[in-house]
């Protein structure tokens, strides 16, 4: 054990690990540490968000028993080879000098170094080599992203073999654990009255605590939707509006429509994206932005519309592939606008400066959402603001108002109906997602995508719409691109409540401009307006998870006249204006 982790212990702390020489901890960081000192647990599992400092928790408990002489060597195991060098260059600011062996090859390794970093993979590849390992010397094993355990049987199993003889074993999550039938090693399950087994935690720092304690920015979520049209294998023309309510299959492909790069609506949507960056940018200089692709192909795409809309070619790194790490970490030191890339950002990768991201990927489980999110909620400095531009699509609205609810790994069935609710929903959400997934690649050879348009839908923030639908560089978008850049959430919420207000007064003028002077027939007249209070309706179901239908008969029953395809005009109008009431809570 090199000396480099006991070389700076103050005297006023007797006994105590190195930090630094002013390193302090965050209060959740502390208070975890206190729990563990104190119950001094083989196994123990902590919960915390994205971009709450997992990685600093864990280091200080390797540096407390390292001191102590508990252990006498760490060893990481993280999803990505990124990750393992993220964790080595974490360490060594501690003291710990971590080998994350990049050649592959664990010949030749220095006796300098205070441990290892591998990947799931590699312990699933060598699984007696590194029970071994643990067996010659006290190790600490920190299962980093620890839900990867349960990505293939084989690894669960492999982690299992592998580190059994473990003298202590420190496992990390930020994002919720899959519902799988498999257990993932060394987490404690408890029975629940149905017979299902739900995972308990021994310490839990949420996104909604985090937000409280100035630990991680607010999300803003800007939703754009649109109508798409493309052409299916059999020649046959389609169309849907992105955002309502179709089967899989159509979801898939309008979906997959507004991704493809060579229409209007990613392009539309990445222009407002980067004045979104820039308005950030006033604020936080070196603000930056990151755009997450669905194939390598979009990646590149998406980069070449970048470089025309800003003049600068963007970071893209395509595949946890040789120098993607070193292309991750110039960024990150840097002041360049946007990074582009794939799967590699999703999890787990620290680059605070990141303010601004597009989900522009097809990728719909809660698992990567959760990760994808998680990569621009990391705070510097108070008053950040986040903001990722979503498409509106139904199972991806659903993830973003779940954004602060937390969620156990639960196994073997599901909770009963008088059991808190939200299990049974997120379960139902998780299994749409997965299908929904699954139905977009199959199809992906079976479609053309022929034509999108983008139409600025919604903002969400803390689980409530404001905006109401408005064209792409329009007044309404322009109000909410250019929120500031530094905001409290207290400040974020009042400004959208403003901006809303704004809309509606412009829209209430546009309405009496239009009735007064009518410009087009009759029919086409109220057309239009049926289509607006479809559209309000829609929203606000999606908001409230309520029916369409139920919506529209609540409206009828409150401002009278007929079913909706024979109000009048003013009968029409009279509904659009109660539901925007119930838009704004008046």
């Amino acid at each position: 054990m090199s000396t480099s982790a006991f070389e700076h212990i103050s005297p006023a702390w007797p006994g105590r690990a190195p930090w630094g020489t002013a390193r302090r901890l965050r209060a959740w960081q502390q208070e975890a540490l206190d729990i563990y000192l104190r119950d001094e647990p083989r196994d123990f599992l902590a919960v915390a968000t994205p971009g709450a400092g997992k990685t600093t928790f864990a280091l200080r408990v390797a540096v407390e028993l390292l001191h102590r002489r508990i252990i006498t060597r760490v060893l990481v195991v993280a999803p990505t080879e990124h990750l393992k060098v993220q964790w080595a260059e974490a360490a060594s600011k501690v003291g710990i000098n971590i080998d994350p062996g990049l050649g592959g090859s664990m010949r030749g390794r220095s006796k300098e170094f205070d441990g290892i970093a591998v990947t799931y993979a590699g312990v699933a590849a060598r699984v007696h080599h590194y029970r071994a390992r643990v067996e010659n010397f006290k190790t600490l094993v920190i299962l980093d992203e620890v839900h990867h355990a349960g990505d293939a049987l084989s690894w669960g199993d492999a982690i299992q073999e592998a580190f059994q003889p473990a003298v202590r074993r420190l496992a990390l999550t930020g994002t919720p654990f899959r519902s799988d039938e498999s257990p993932i090693p060394f987490v404690t399950y408890e029975e629940l009255p149905s017979g299902a087994k739900q995972s308990r935690a021994d310490y839990t720092y949420g996104y909604a605590e985090a937000l409280r304690d100035n630990v991680v920015r607010p999300v803003i979520f800007m939703a754009y939707g649109g109508p798409m049209r493309w052409r299916t294998k059999a020649g046959d023309e389609l169309a849907a509006n992105l955002g309502e309510a179709l089967t899989k299959d159509l979801t898939a492909h309008a979906w997959r429509t507004a991704l493809d790069p060579k229409g209007e609506w990613i392009q539309s949507v990445l222009k407002a994206a980067d004045i979104r960056l820039s308005e950030v940018r006033r604020h936080v200089p070196d603000a930056g932005g990151l755009v997450i692709a669905t194939n390598q192909t979009q990646a590149r795409s998406y980069a070449r519309i970048l470089h025309q809309v800003t003049g600068e070619k963007p970071t893209v790194v395509l595949s946890d592939e040789e120098g993607a790490s070193k292309r991750i970490e110039d960024f990150s030191g840097s002041e360049a606008r946007w990074l582009v890339a794939v799967r590699m950002v999703s999890e787990g990768v620290d680059v605070p400066r990141l303010s601004v991201g597009v989900y522009a990927t097809a990728t719909s489980t809660p698992l990567f959402f959760a990760q994808a999110v998680g990569r621009f909620v990391r705070t510097r400095r108070r008053g950040e603001v986040a903001t990722v531009f979503l498409p509106t699509v139904p199972v991806i609205l659903s993830h973003a108002a779940l954004l602060e609810q937390q969620r156990d790994h639960i196994l073997g069935g599901r909770k009963t109906a008088d059991e808190d609710d939200l299990f049974a929903q997120e379960d139902l959400l998780m299994e749409q997602a997965n299908q929904d997934a699954k139905a977009s690649d199959d199809l992906l050879g079976e479609w053309e995508a022929l034509e999108s348009v983008a139409q600025f839908d919604h903002v969400m923030f803390d689980s409530q719409q404001f905006g109401l639908n408005a064209e792409p560089s329009s007044e309404e978008e322009a109000d909410y691109l250019g929120l500031p850049g530094l905001l409290e959430p207290d400040q974020v919420r009042d400004l959208l409540k403003e901006r809303q207000r704004r809309q509606l007064k412009r829209q209430e003028r546009q309405d009496k401009k239009e009735h007064v002077a009518p410009e087009v027939s009759l029919h086409r007249a109220l057309e239009t307006k049926r289509k607006e209070l479809n559209s309000l309706v829609s929203q606000y179901a999606r908001s409230r998870g309520i029916p369409h239908s139920h919506i529209h008969a609540e409206l009828r029953r409150q401002a009278g006249g007929p079913p909706l395809s024979r109000a009048s005009t003013d009968q029409v109008d009279s509904r659009i204006r109660l539901i925007r009431k119930w838009h704004t809570g008046k």
